[in-house]
C-alpha cells in the first residue's frame, strides 16, 4: 500500500473511530434534551458504514463495543436503553431481511416485528429499572404507551428509509473519500 497502513490495520482503525463517535454520540445524550431520542438513531446510522465495507460480524463488535460503553457513561439511561434494544443493531439486522427476503410486504412485515418486540421489551424494562406502576401511564383516558407505540411505527418507517437513503449517500459520496487507495 501508498500509505504504509495495511487493510487489516485500517479495518481495525476505521471501526474504533466508528465505535467511538457512536460513544460521543451517546454521551451528548445528556447534554442536550433532543438526544434522548436523536442520537440513539444516528449512532446506530454509523453501523452502516461498518456493515457495507466489512460485513456483520464486525459490525456486530462495534455494537457491542458502543453498546457496552453507552451503557456504562452515558448520562442519559433512557438513550442507551433505545441505542442497545432498538437503534444500535437494527443497522445489523437491515441488510439480511432486504437481502434474503425478496418479497417487500413480508421485508417489513419482519422489520416492524422485530420494531415492535424492542419498543415493547425497552418499555417494560424502563418500567421495571424506574419502578412506574403501569396506570400511571394513562393521561385523559388514553394509555400513553399505545399511542406511543403507534406513533414509534410511523417514525421507524421514517428511520428505515433515511437508513436506505443513508446507504446511499455513502456508497455514492462518502466511500471513496474515506477510504481512497483502500478499497
Amino acid at each position: 500500500m501508498k500509505s504504509g497502513i495495511s487493510k487489516k490495520t485500517f479495518r481495525l482503525v476505521f471501526c474504533a473511530v466508528i465505535a467511538a463517535l457512536e460513544v460521543v454520540l451517546m454521551l451528548i445524550t445528556g447534554v442536550v434534551p433532543v438526544g434522548t431520542y436523536a442520537f440513539p438513531c444516528f449512532a446506530g446510522a454509523l453501523t452502516l458504514a461498518v456493515v457495507i465495507e466489512y460485513k456483520w460480524k464486525w459490525a456486530l463488535g462495534v455494537f457491542a463495543v458502543a453498546a457496552l460503553l453507552s451503557a456504562l457513561f452515558a448520562a442519559d439511561k433512557e438513550a442507551a436503553l433505545y441505542f442497545i434494544i432498538i437503534f444500535g443493531y437494527y443497522p445489523i439486522l437491515k441488510n439480511p431481511i432486504e437481502s434474503k427476503i425478496k418479497n417487500k410486504a413480508v421485508q417489513y412485515a419482519v422489520k416492524f416485528a422485530v420494531f415492535n418486540a424492542a419498543a415493547v421489551s425497552s418499555f417494560y424494562i424502563a418500567s421495571w429499572l424506574l419502578s412506574v406502576k403501569p396506570e400511571e401511564y394513562t393521561l385523559f383516558g388514553v394509555y400513553m404507551p399505545l399511542l406511543f407505540l403507534v406513533l414509534g411505527n410511523v417514525f421507524f418507517f421514517l428511520y428505515d428509509t433515511a437508513l436506505t437513503l443513508f446507504v446511499g449517500i455513502y456508497v455514492r459520496n462518502l466511500r471513496t473519500k474515506l477510504f481512497g487507495s483502500f478499497k
